[in-house]
């Protein structure tokens, strides 16, 4: 018989307002602290002191509007942050330091987060979506340099970009980027080049969220509908489905795969948060605690695997944290 699903390891309340994204800060050198930083809709980005499980810093730089993107750039210290004020905001946390150093208006409506990819030391790409409606633009960062804007071809209605993901096989290798639209295709581009190398669609509706596996050349994708599409990348750079995973309920918010590629986890629209085995998509366990919809999953980044997290961030203003699977 199955093993019931474990209760959260803890859970972090305080943020006053819903959820919408979650980043680890945990493989620094000891005696560094570990921390997780949350994104909520009321513009503030909590800075979650993992061993007292309190804030030790709340940051205010999007003009309470709803923060749905954190991410870390180098260590703890630098940060970066895009909210619905059209802003992504670059963070020097050193020192007890709490405002924004510089930003990036983007002009863009929606609330698709911007993807960041390590390129050399001290040099990041950032994709976000741009001012025209169906546009990609990538920065060099910090000289916020433009590399390139990527349109669709004329006339191929993808409409609005909903989540991206910047990567390379190996360091040095030429950046690519995968992005899921409105029309429900996610699309290969190369970043150097300008172009899309190939087009899939995966979905009947928008492309709510995709993670990507650079190793095994595999992605996963989810979108308001009862289904998860698993889709590969063949040698020809050329992407297939693989495979489609039916969902007990419709609406995935966010998906996301363990960085050591056992595991994945996905946020819902049914309050649940699943996990899945990521060689077959073997269902493994279904979490239940929250009250309303769930935002946001992240996995922790703990050099240690049985010290590794799931955070999941919801509306209904809690932040759970569990420990599973951790053996493996």
């Amino acid at each position: 018989m199955a093993l019931p699903p474990p209760d959260p390891q803890f859970v972090l309340r305080g943020t006053s307002a819903a959820v919408h994204t979650l980043h680890f800060s945990c493989a620094g050198q000891e005696p560094n602290i570990p921390v997780l930083f949350s994104g909520s809709e009321t513009g503030f980005i909590h800075v979650w002191n993992l061993k007292t499980h309190r804030v030790d810093t709340a940051l205010d730089g999007h003009g309470r509007k709803s923060v749905y993107c954190v991410q870390t750039m180098d260590g703890k210290d630098r940060l970066l942050s895009q909210g619905r004020d059209q802003r992504i905001c670059l963070w020097d946390l050193a020192e007890g330091r709490t405002s924004a150093t510089d930003s990036v208006f983007t002009e863009h409506v929606g609330f698709c987060r911007c993807s960041l990819l390590k390129v050399a030391q001290g040099r990041w790409l950032m994709a976000m979506a741009a001012k025209g409606l169906e546009e990609v633009q990538v920065l060099e960062l910090p000289s916020k340099t433009s590399v390139c804007t990527l349109k669709p071809e004329v006339g191929a209605k993808l409409g609005m970009p909903m989540c991206l993901k910047l990567w390379q096989l190996s360091c040095g290798s030429q950046p690519l980027l995968l992005a899921g639209y409105e029309d429900g295709s996610v699309v290969l581009w190369n970043v150097t080049m300008g172009k899309a190398l190939s087009q899939l669609v995966c979905h009947q509706e928008p492309v709510m969220s995709l993670d990507f596996d650079s190793e095994k050349a595999k992605g996963i994708s989810g979108s308001s509908e009862k289904v998860l599409r698993i889709w590969s990348l063949n040698e020809q750079q050329n992407l297939q489905v693989y495979k489609t995973h039916e969902l007990v309920n419709a609406g995935v918010s966010d998906v996301t795969i363990r960085p050591d590629k056992k595991i994945l986890a996905t946020a819902g629209w049914d309050h649940r948060i699943r996990i899945f085995g990521w060689k077959k998509l073997k269902p493994l366990a279904v979490l239940d605690y929250h009250t309303a919809t769930v935002h946001c999953v992240s996995f922790s980044d703990h050099r240690n695997p049985r010290e590794r997290l799931l955070a999941a961030g919801s509306k209904d203003h809690r932040i759970s944290v569990w420990s599973i699977y951790t053996e493996t």
